[in-house]
Formats: C-alpha cells, sequence, structure tokens
C-alpha cells in the first residue's frame, strides 16, 4: 500500500510507524459533503514535532474524504503538501529548499504549504515562491476542503490563516497510518511567553479539548485496534478540561488509561512550571501510564533561564527531577537543551553540562539556538558566535553521549516489555519501544511480530539503543 505521507523529524523524538502498516479511517461527526476530486493523488511531507505529524494525519484524512489517494512519492502527486515547522531557522530554510525544487514544473501539480511555517509567514510565501498556490496553518485544516475545492475550480491563491480558538483539534477523518499507536491532540496553543518561541504566534492562545470528546476519540480508537495513545499538546500538562467536569491533567491521564484495549498512553510535550507531583503519582500507581517524561529544560542557567522567561529557576527544575526520582517506579527522563542562547557566558554554559550530569537523562534533544520572528530574543545583544555555538553544542552532544552508554549499560541483563513497531530485514532484526520509550532491537524465531507486545532480555547496549532477545 501507498505510504500516505513522509515524515522528517525536525525536533521532537517520535516514534516510528510500522513498515506496511494498512492505516485506519476514524471519522468526526460529518458535515455536509463537498464535491470529490476522483482520480487525483497527494502527498506529504511533515517537518517537526508529534503534533506537526498527527495534523499530517488529519489533512491526510480530509484528502481521502475528497477522494484523493496516496501516491508512492512527490514526483507522482496531483497535490504536493509540505506541513511545516519554524521552531528552527534550519527547518525554516528546509522548507524553502524544497519548495525551490519545483520551480518552473508545476503546471501539472498543486504546491501547498501548511501549518506553522504558513501562520508565520503567510502572504510572504507566495512572493518568495510564487508557484505555491496554497497557504494554510494549522487552525484551519478544517477549512481545507473548501480551500481544495476552490483550487479545483480554477483558483490561483488560497490561504487560510485563522488562528480559529474553536474548532482546532477535529477534522472530519483522520487518516491513521500507523496500526497500534494513535495520537489524539487535547490542548493547543500556548500561554508563555518564552523570548525564544514562535509556537504563541502561529499556534494561537493555550486551549484545552473537552475531557469528553478526548475519552471518547480514546474509545473509537481502542475499538479500532490501537493499544498505545499519545497525548499530545504545546505544553501538555497544562490541560484544563472547559466542561463541566473540569479534569484537570492527572485526573485525565488515569481515566485514559482505564479506557479498555489501552495498554500504553504517552503524553508530551511537559512544561516544568506545570509538573504536578499529582502526575507523578499518577505515573507511579497506573502501570498503564508510561514511565517516561519529556520535560524541556533548555538551559542550566538561571541567569539564562530568566532571560528566556522560562518561570523557574534551575533550583525549582531540580525540586521537580526530585520528585520524579522520589517515585517507587523507575520514571525514564528526556530534556530539550538550546546552546548559544544570546549573553551565554562559558559559566552559563557549563552549568547546562553540570545539569546533564546531575539529572541523569536518557535522552537530550539539542540544539543550538537560531533567532526568530516575532521574538524577543531576536534583538538580545551579545550574540554567541555560529562556530562558538557549534564547539559548545558538539561539547554538550558527546557528554551526553557517555551519560546515555552508561545508562543503558545498567539495563543489560533486564527483561522489558516492548511493543514492537518495526522489522529490519537486512539485520533480521525487530525493534520496539519500551514503557521508558527505550529502542530495543531484538532478535526471533518468529514472524509478523508488528504490533506486538514482547518479553526482551537485554543482552547489549549502545548509547541509543539497546539489543537483546526474546523470551519465549
Amino acid at each position: 500500500m501507498a505510504k500516505t505521507f513522509d515524515v522528517a523529524i525536525e525536533a521532537l523524538e517520535s516514534s516510528p510507524d510500522a513498515p506496511g502498516a494498512s492505516g485506519e479511517i476514524l471519522a468526526a461527526p460529518a458535515r455536509a459533503p463537498l464535491p470529490v476530486a476522483a482520480g487525483k493523488s497527494f502527498f506529504i511531507e511533515t517537518f517537526g514535532c508529534q503534533m506537526n505529524v498527527h495534523d499530517s494525519e488529519k489533512v491526510a484524512g480530509v484528502l481521502l474524504a475528497r477522494g484523493y489517494h496516496p501516491a508512492d512519492k512527490a514526483a507522482d502527486a496531483d497535490l504536493m503538501l509540505y506541513n511545516t515547522c519554524s521552531i528552527r531557522e534550519k527547518a525554516a530554510q528546509k522548507v524553502f529548499s524544497r519548495l525551490g525544487e519545483w520551480r518552473g514544473v508545476t503546471h501539472s501539480k498543486t504546491i501547498g504549504v501548511i501549518g506553522c511555517l504558513a501562520q508565520q509567514e503567510g502572504e510572504e510565501i507566495f512572493e518568495r515562491a510564487p508557484w505555491v498556490s496554497l497557504v494554510c496553518g494549522s487552525a484551519s485544516y478544517r477549512r481545507l476542503p473548501e480551500l481544495v475545492a476552490e483550487l479545483e475550480s480554477g483558483g490561483k491563491r488560497v490561504m487560510g490563516l485563522d488562528l480559529d480558538t474553536d474548532e482546532t483539534f477535529e477534522t472530519e477523518i483522520t487518516r491513521r497510518d500507523n496500526r497500534f499507536r494513535a495520537y489524539i491532540t487535547i490542548i493547543e496553543g500556548c500561554d508563555y511567553a518564552c523570548s525564544y518561541c514562535v509556537v504563541p504566534h502561529t499556534r494561537g492562545p493555550e486551549r484545552s479539548r473537552p475531557s469528553d470528546a478526548v475519552l471518547n476519540e480514546a474509545r473509537r480508537l481502542a475499538g479500532a485496534g490501537y493499544t498505545e495513545i499519545q497525548l499530545l499538546g504545546q505544553t501538555v500538562n497544562s490541560y484544563c478540561d472547559p466542561s463541566s467536569r473540569a479534569l484537570n491533567f492527572s485526573q485525565l491521564l488515569r481515566e485514559v488509561a482505564g479506557v479498555s484495549g489501552i495498554r500504553r498512553v504517552r503524553f508530551t510535550t511537559s512544561h516544568p512550571n506545570d509538573l504536578t507531583r499529582e502526575i507523578i503519582d499518577a505515573i507511579d500507581s497506573t502501570p498503564v501510564l508510561c514511565d517516561h517524561i519529556h520535560l524541556p529544560v533548555q538551559s542550566g542557567s538561571t541567569r539564562i533561564l530568566r532571560d528566556m522567561r522560562r518561570t523557574y529557576t534551575r533550583e525549582q527544575y531540580l525540586e521537580k527531577i526530585s520528585w520524579i526520582r522520589a517515585a517507587s517506579r523507575p520514571i525514564s527522563l528526556t530534556t530539550d537543551v538550546i546552546v548559544g542562547f544570546p549573553g551565554e557566558t562559558a559559566a552559563d554554559f557549563e552549568e547546562s553540562i553540570t545539569l546533564l550530569e546531575t539529572v541523569g537523562y536518557d535522552g537530550v534533544f539539542s540544539f543550538s539556538y537560531s533567532p526568530r520572528p516575532n521574538t524577543s530574543a531576536g534583538s538580545m545583544p551579545d550574540a554567541v558566535p555560529e562556530p562558538e555555538k557549534s564547539r559548545r553544542l558538539a561539547v554538550l552532544q558527546e557528554r551526553q553521549r557517555q551519560i546515555q552508554a552508561a545508562r543503558n549499560e545498567k539495563a543489560v541483563g533486564e527483561t522489558h516489555g516492548v511493543l514492537v513497531d518495526t522489522h529490519h530485514a537486512s539485520r533480521n532484526q525487530w525493534a520496539g519501544r519500551t514503557t521508558s520509550n527505550r529502542i530495543v532491537n531484538f532478535t526471533s524465531p518468529r514472524q509478523n511480530l508488528l504490533g506486538e507486545y514482547i518479553q526482551a532480555r537485554i543482552t547489549r547496549s549502545g548509547p541509543f539503543s539497546l539489543i537483546g532477545e526474546e523470551l519465549l
């Protein structure tokens, strides 16, 4: 079966799709149908975090409902969409590089830019790439049928850039290209004002989805055979149920974990300010809730955190870490770190290094600072030179590699439950993730393990994965 979209992860981690997954189409209550475009094909390339990946599933569902079918590759598609990320300059540059590949060859192809960069740049995309016909932000995906219909009727340029706070979470149909793992968006936007971050300008203000809608979607997914749910939000643990039930995030976690058929529940991304003891207690006492928290710190220096407007100090962050480490159930920790923020001294950078050593993260996503439009950090003085940023990033990544290698080595001899999601035919290995989000490559004499939960004994380890064998 043709793959619906190609995923290029630029920022946060993402669980891999199962090769050859048949996918599912789950529908929300339908509106009056528009005319369909039978026979036309589409291809979506996705940049960014899991929310963008899930947004591409929604967009694919919208197009399938209009009669489009997925193309095997971009060159074969009638409609080529780039679902974009703007959190780093590199991701934005990559999108415009991709767009440049279609200069002069779009007479038989419609090109569209959707997502965060579309929301950020708006009409300027048409100026930089006149062959683009569609620009649509994430809050306007429910309007995509109308926008696509307008293009099919001869429209040259169409846009959907409203930051609609009422209709954000669901499209009419969502195409799921993984047979056993599914995303659910529970909160959109962000009310924090980090000085380096463009998300409030591209995703809008924070708004939570009613708990009944979240739980109903979880039940539909479980009924369709999905066993792992990942709850998504820019600050997922800021969730505040707008319905009369008024659930907080920890209460919602427990209720989703209680849905029959669901065996694992994950969530990302958390803000340290909203991590409560109640959330940790829920993970500690509920086996279905995965023992992993992604808790971005961004810097180990309180002075830099203040300039970043992160709303906590190094000491306050470490206090939250102490709550996690005090849980009776070991909880894996991953984080994000930015190096080279304006004004970051060698001493500030060293505090980030010592934070890695103090916490002992199981994974770190690290980046060089890049200025973004509409952010106050872009005009801050004392910019760190690019060569020094690169040097610091290399130092931090090497230190974290050493920390991960040591932590993974402790898992040798242990047995872990693994949800199998990949088969490496070239080396006759299967792969999957533990509840703590560690990747395990393992051997097995059995066939067709995709989607199964197996027990694997760890025999070897490396900085980025574990190696084991299935226990039969």
